[in-house]
């Protein structure tokens, strides 16, 4: 990958579809999604498909599912799947793996394998749909391999569309998506490096809290079209976050087009511009040139 051509690294993109065309969630729960984000009638994209999408941009993307089958029923997409087909576009797309935290000690083990065999650069975690609180202890166990293997953790926090508008949420528990629960991680995993995905509505100024407390934990900017940014996020991502927020789009449910279309039209300096698109998650993710994350 050749960080310095580069237009973005969006750290945020989704693999919904499985090659044999299994879907990431269940059909009521994706039919959901796509209510809440206006998205009837959008195919899938392949991560064929989104491999070319980026490329064409020059952009790189982070890309992941979620495993959520202790609390869902409903079998993942397979890690290894999105690793080797991410290997397979290794300019532009970066692997991270989902791992149902249920799994225990079980789950360490198979981070250790994903890493080391497959190349995996990270982990997304889900709170919501996979039904744990980040800081249970049953989680710990894959924390713990996934501070000593060195790379990020990137974890849901604040609203979502899934389940949005099914009777009881379809069983998903917003409480989980509290960005304070992550306190206690960031706390008892001092060296892991940790991502709040998405503005983290409504906890918001709890994410800015602990991000500017905690030395090794970053914010990711998707979900949300930036002109619906809070104030007090714009004003930090300008100023004490300017090195630890990252651009992320939702892809496919939000696309990087439209997402850097408004971002342009928000009040952000411009030496912190190329901070959020690329140079933070360079140094993050430790690509080419850019160096790593500091100690």
């Amino acid at each position: 990958m050749n960080v310095a051509e580069l237009v973005a690294i969006d750290v945020h993109t989704h693999a919904e579809i499985s090659k044999d065309g299994h879907g990431s969630l269940s059909p009521e729960l994706m039919a959901a999604s796509a209510e809440y984000f206006k998205a009837h009638g959008r195919r899938q994209p392949t991560i064929d498909e989104i491999a070319a999408y980026y490329r064409e941009r020059k952009m790189a993307a982070v890309v992941f599912t979620v495993d959520a089958e202790h609390a869902t029923g409903h079998p993942p997409i397979s890690n290894e799947e999105v690793a080797e087909s991410c290997a397979e576009h290794a300019d532009v797309l970066i692997p991270f793996a989902s791992i149902d935290p249920w799994k225990g000690r079980a789950g360490a083990r198979e981070a250790r394998r994903l890493v080391e065999r497959y190349g995996v650069r990270g982990f997304k975690f889900h709170p919501c749909i996979q039904g744990f609180a980040p800081n249970d202890r049953v989680a710990y166990p894959l924390y713990e391999a996934i501070e000593e293997l060195g790379v990020p953790a990137l974890f849901h926090t604040g609203l979502t569309g899934i389940g949005a508008g099914v009777p009881g949420g379809g069983g998903i528990r917003l409480k989980y998506g509290d960005p304070m629960l992550i306190d206690d991680v960031a706390v008892d995993f001092p060296e892991l490096r940790i991502i709040l995905a998405h503005p983290s509505f409504p906890w918001q100024d709890a994410a800015l809290a602990v991000a500017t407390h905690k030395p090794y934990v970053y914010i990711d900017l998707s979900g949300w079209s930036p002109k619906y940014f809070p104030p007090q996020l714009v004003r930090y991502a300008n100023t004490l976050l300017k090195d630890k927020v990252l651009f992320g789009s939702d892809y496919p449910v939000i696309t990087p087009d439209r997402w850097l279309a408004d971002f342009e039209k928000i009040e952000i300096k411009p030496e912190v511009r190329p901070k959020i698109l690329k140079e933070n998650a360079a140094r993050l993710l430790g690509l080419g040139g850019e160096g790593s994350v500091p100690s």
